[in-house]
Formats: C-alpha cells, structure tokens, sequence
C-alpha cells in the first residue's frame, strides 16, 4: 500500500476544510456572532496538521483500487470529527458522540438531526451544517480532482470510490476534466435555484441554506418546520430542483454537449422520472381528502416524493400521518433512491433495473437453458463485473441493514422507528416515520446507536466498500504487526 499518497491527500483534505471553513466563519462576522471563533480555531488546527502533510510530495505516484478506497473512507472520517468541532467548541453541541452525527449527516447528505430546535443555532453553525451538504454531495475528493493533478493516470481510482453508482464514465478523456465538468454543473445549478429563490421573497441567508441542502439532496432545514413556512411558490422551486439533482449528471452532459439522442437513451433517467410520475399520482389521490383541492394534493405529493427518492429529506407537512399506502410507497422509495453519478443516496435507480434485468435473464435462462442472453442497458451490454459488482453490493447491503436494525433494537423503541431510522440514514434519507418522522429527531437514541447509525450514514453514501475495505485492511494491518 502506497501510504504516502494517502497521508499527503488526508493533508489536503484538512486544508481544504480549512478552506471551506471560511464561509461560516464569514458569516459569524457578518451576524457579529461568537460562536465563529469556534471555526478559526479549528482552522488553525487543520493547517497544523495538514501542512506538514503535504509538504513534501510524494515520489511513488502509484495509486491503485485499494489506496483509492482506503484514502476515500479515511478522507471522509477525518472530514467528519474536523468538522464536528466548531459543534462542540462554540457548545451549540455540546456531546461529540451528537456533533459527530449531525456533521456526519450533513457531510453525507443525509439530513437527521439530533437537533429539536434548530432555530437556536446561530447562523454560523446554520451556514456550515447546510454546507456540509454541498461539500459532501458532489463529494470533496471529487472537488479536489477538479483542482489539481494528483496521481496521474490514477485519478479514476478515487473517483471511482467516491462517485455514487455501480460504475463510473468519463465525460472526458482526462479524469479532471471530468472532474470540473462535474462540478461547474452543480455550482451552475445551485446558483439557478438561489437566484429563483431570491425572486420568490425568499431572504439571502435562507436561500443559500436550502439550495445548498437541495443540491447536495441533504436536506438540514434552518427551521424547526422545514420547509413548510415557506410560500407555494417556494416550494415548487425546491421540488423541481431537488428532482433535477437526482438525475445523472451525464444527462446534463450530453445536452450542453446537444447530444440529446444519448441523453433520452438513458434508460436509468426515464425510469426515474417514470417511477416519481407514477408515486405522486397514486399518493395525490390518496391524500384528496386531507388537503381537500387536488391541486393542494398534487403539489404536496410530489413535493414529499421528490424528497425521499432523491434522499434530500426535506419536509412541508407531517407525512407520518398520512395514510399506510402513501407511507408504504415513501419507505419504498428510500430504498430506490435517485440515478447514478448524482448527488442523492440510496440502492440507485441503475442498480434496481441491474437486479430486475438478472432476475429476467435468469428466469430466461431457467425456460430454455440453451440460450445466451446479455443484460443491456442504454442498448450497450453490461460488464459482467458491473453485473457482479451490484449483486455482491445488494447481499452487503442486506447484511447491514439486517445488522444495523438488530443492534440499534436494544434502546427498545417501536420496529417502525428502527426500520425507517435505519432506511433514513443508510439511504441517506434524513427522516424517517413513527418517532423519527418529520417532526421528530433522533436524539432519543443511546449513544451506542447513534454511532451504529452514523456508521449506516457513511457506508451509505461511499457505498459500503471503502468502509468495508478500510476495516480489512485495518485488521490485516493490525494481524501483521502482531505476526512481526
């Protein structure tokens, strides 16, 4: 393992959060706040640190699957606990074990809070929990690819770990081209939906919070009711935007490029907005009578399922109330989650439609075993490794939802509470249903859980493997170490 590639890239993490600390710390000044003192201490902290790291440059440019996925994992943790000290410093949360969940809710775009009344945080720790969404979902490594040059021919290996979905394309023949591609559509995006939101009477502050939460399909409101305060007009603005952030951003690609034919051939795309049409359709109707005007009925349907598929999170009425089949397509839409080489969490559309398409080549197979028959996507045949890939991902998967429901059940809550709080923070979600609802939180749970639970966070937005393969190698490390 190349471990000096890995520390000098944990050193450019820490000064690039040293960097985006600014913001809040900007904001501190602007609302004369104290609490912004919290941010340059830890600024100071992650340059100590990190110059040193970065110093000298490594001479071994070797960067393979393994140091991608463990430099990705370790990235991200170290992200974390950085970020959740301003929390604890400025006491705005007190207990690391809270501050860490709610900075690693924010940095993976999950949205759950332990927080009851988020209106009590000054505007500093508002600006850099709503942050943390923006960094986090096009993904920090992926910014730090579109800046600089790291390991040549070995930049893919880290955007590969980091980028959402079973398989990773290059929108240009160098990796940060791609890179910056990817990123000047998102800065585009959210500047649009500021603007928008500026038109609609929306203040500056709020708009920059909610875009950031929108495009980074986090979903940390700046109000204790989400987004329901907000006017009709606001949030159509949000829906359609959150919606848009959980399209594949090769669509984008192909249409600025005018290269529309490719861009309606994504299967993954259609299929998308083609489950969201059918949701807000079948939960319009069943909330008529709730709202009373089926217009009412539409706009809060496809608010709420523009939300939960794209595991933004954000909420404009209690949906924990609604009826059981409204509830139940919301939970199944936790798990399908957005497209692929977007911003939002979940299984993915493209892995949904992997699965299906083996299940129906399968049972082709099992009908007339004589024939050969190649799963397709987009008409071009999927790798068999992509095929195995996303197969080993949903048993994995499983396994940690399984798991994770078991061990967080000792607090002894309801199984609906530890089903969705579990589907929330795995899938990257943010609210649940029952205790963990839109109008709950979850800082009720033990200690023990919430760590069970930010673990979920985490391993659901890197996709469980660089989690999995940072461990292993920890163990064998260890194992090593002992043997010598």
């Amino acid at each position: 393992m190349n471990y000096s590639i890995i520390i000098y890239i944990i050193g450019m993490i820490l000064e690039i959060e040293a960097v985006f600390m600014t913001l809040p710390a900007i904001t501190a000044l602007i609302y004369q706040e104290t609490s912004g003192v919290a941010f340059l201490i830890t600024i100071a902290l992650c340059l100590v640190i990190g110059l040193p790291l970065t110093r000298k440059k490594p001479t071994r440019k070797a960067f393979y699957t393994k140091e991608g996925f463990v430099t990705v994992a370790l990235s991200w943790i170290v992200l974390s606990i950085i970020g959740a000290i301003p929390f604890v410093i400025s006491r705005s949360i007190p207990n690391p074990v809270d501050a860490l969940f709610e900075t690693v809710s924010g940095f993976t775009t999950t949205g759950a809070s332990i927080l009851s009344d988020v209106e009590a945080l000054p505007h500093c720790m508002l600006m850099w929990r709503s942050f943390t969404h923006w960094i986090g979902g096009m993904g920090v490594l992926v910014f730090i690819l579109s800046l600089l040059p790291l390991t040549g021919g070995y930049h893919m290996n880290l955007m590969k770990a980091e980028s959402p979905g079973p398989s990773v394309s290059k929108l240009a023949p160098k990796v940060q081209s791609t890179a910056k591609i990817l990123y000047s559509i998102y800065f585009v995006m959210t500047v649009i939906q500021i603007l928008l939101l500026l038109v609609g009477g929306m203040p500056l502050f709020d708009s920059i919070c909610t875009a950031f939460g929108t495009a980074g399909t986090g979903g940390f409101g700046i109000k204790n009711d989400s987004m329901a305060s907000y006017s009709t007009y606001l949030q159509v603005v949000i829906t359609v935007f959150m919606i848009l952030f959980g399209v594949n951003f090769n669509a984008y690609f192909f249409i600025i490029t005018k290269k529309f034919a490719q861009a309606f051939k994504m299967e993954e795309v259609r299929y998308y907005f083609g489950i969201i049409g059918i949701a807000i359709l079948i939960i319009a109707c069943n909330i008529y009578h709730i709202f009373g005007s089926a217009a009412n009925a539409f706009q809060q349907a496809a608010f709420q399922v523009g939300s939960i598929i794209t595991t933004t999170g954000y909420a404009t009425t209690d949906f924990n109330t609604w009826p059981e089949i409204s509830r139940t397509i919301l939970v199944l839409l936790m798990f399908i989650g957005a497209c692929a080489g977007s911003t939002g969490g979940g299984i993915k559309v493209s892995r949904i439609l992997i699965l299906c398409k083996t299940v129906r080549k399968e049972l082709h197979i099992f009908l007339h075993p004589n024939a050969v028959k190649k799963i397709k996507m987009d008409g071009k045949a999927i790798p068999h490794e992509v095929v195995r890939s996303t197969n080993i991902f949903f048993i994995v998967y499983m396994l940690i939802f399984a798991s994770s429901i078991f061990l967080i059940a000792f607090d002894d809550f309801n199984l609906i509470t530890n089903f969705t709080a579990v589907a929330a923070t795995f899938n990257n979600i943010g609210p649940g249903l029952e205790l963990v609802g839109p109008t709950g939180n979850f800082g009720m749970f033990s200690w023990f859980s919430k760590l069970i639970l930010t673990f979920d966070m985490l391993a659901g937005r890197l996709e469980i493997f660089p989690l999995l393969i940072l461990f292993v190698s920890c163990l064998l490390y260890t194992s090593d170490a002992a043997d010598e």
